[in-house]
C-alpha cells in the first residue's frame, strides 16, 4: 500500500479523478440527451414509470459516506461493467427492430456504450493505482433476459438509461471524494454531499 500513499500516486490518483469527474459529466450529459432521442424514437411518454431493472444495481447508496474510496470504486466498477452488457443488448435489439430510420438512435447508443466501456477502463486504472487487484467480470453480465415484449423492451431500455444518468452523478460524486487528500481515500463526506 506504500505506493498509494506516495506523493506521486496521491497526484495521480488526483489527477485520475478529475478526469474522471469530466468523463462522468459529459456521459451523463450525452446519456440525458439519448433519453430525449430514446424517449422520441420509441414513442414512449418522457414521464413513464419504471420499475428497477433486473442486473442494474442502484445509484442510491446506503451509507454513502461510511464507504471507503476501494468500495466507492468497485460498485461503480460493477455498475458500469453491467451497464456495458445492457446497453451492447439494447443496441442489438435496436439493430434487430429497426431500420434505417433511426440510425440516430444506434449511433448514440454506441457512442454512450464506448462511453461507458472508457468509464470502466479508467475505474480499473484507479484501483490498479490503488494497488488493488481488478476483480474479473465473471459476474459482470446480466442475468439472461426474459423473453419480453416489444413495449417491455423499451420501458426496460428507458430504465437503464435512467439508472445510467443516475450513476454518472454518483460517480462524480465519489470521485470527488476519493480525489481529496486524504490517505486512500475514504474521509467521510459532509452531510451535503451525500446522494
Amino acid at each position: 500500500m506504500a505506493a498509494a500513499d506516495s506523493p506521486s500516486a496521491a497526484l495521480r490518483r488526483r489527477d485520475l479523478c478529475s478526469r474522471g469527474i469530466r468523463l462522468a459529466g459529459k456521459m451523463r450529459s450525452d446519456v440525458v440527451d439519448l433519453l430525449d432521442v430514446y424517449v422520441e424514437q420509441q414513442g414512449l411518454d418522457a414521464s413513464a414509470s419504471v420499475a428497477a431493472v433486473e442486473g442494474v444495481p442502484a445509484a442510491a447508496a446506503e451509507r454513502w459516506d461510511e464507504q471507503t474510496g476501494t468500495q466507492r470504486l468497485l460498485e461503480n466498477l460493477a455498475a458500469y461493467r453491467a451497464f456495458r452488457a445492457l446497453l451492447a443488448q439494447m443496441l442489438e435489439e435496436q439493430r434487430e427492430q429497426l431500420g434505417e430510420a433511426d440510425a440516430a438512435l444506434g449511433r448514440a447508443l454506441a457512442a454512450v456504450l464506448l462511453q461507458v466501456s472508457a468509464f470502466a477502463y479508467h475505474l480499473e486504472e484507479l484501483l490498479r493505482l490503488e494497488s488493488r487487484g481488478v476483480p474479473g467480470e465473471e459476474g459482470a453480465a446480466p442475468p439472461p433476459l426474459p423473453h419480453l415484449g416489444l413495449f417491455e423492451r423499451k420501458l426496460r431500455g428507458l430504465g437503464v438509461l435512467r439508472e445510467l444518468a443516475q450513476w454518472a452523478v454518483r460517480s462524480a460524486r465519489d470521485l470527488r471524494q476519493l480525489g481529496k487528500p486524504s490517505p486512500g481515500g475514504s474521509a467521510a463526506p459532509g452531510p451535503a454531499e451525500s446522494p
